[in-house]
């Protein structure tokens, strides 16, 4: 049973709202999926990408390949994620 992360498609009409799920490769767009993972919402602005990155590795891990338009989500989501701040250093007296 190949593994892909892939898009569904939700939402409606002219109003396109995107899942990030995991599914069999064989299975229909919109078929059945084994997990929702993330959204994506490009209706709004900037374009919202809400992406558990925790599952995503650990499906990743088992062999599960993401499909081009996912690994585009993955790349913006690294993008646009806010840089980690480090613990401010004590002033020296």
């Amino acid at each position: 049973m190949p593994v892909r992360l892939r898009l569904t498609r939700v939402g409606n009409r002219k109003n396109p709202i995107w899942r990030v799920v995991v599914a069999d490769g064989r299975s229909k767009r919109d078929g059945r999926v084994i997990e929702t993972v993330g959204r994506y919402n490009p209706q709004r602005e900037p374009s919202e990408i809400v992406l558990d990155r925790e599952r995503i590795d650990a499906w990743r891990a088992r062999g599960a390949q993401p499909s081009e338009a996912v690994l585009g989500l993955l790349r913006a989501s690294e993008r646009s994620a806010p840089p980690e701040r480090a613990e401010p250093s004590e002033p020296t007296p």
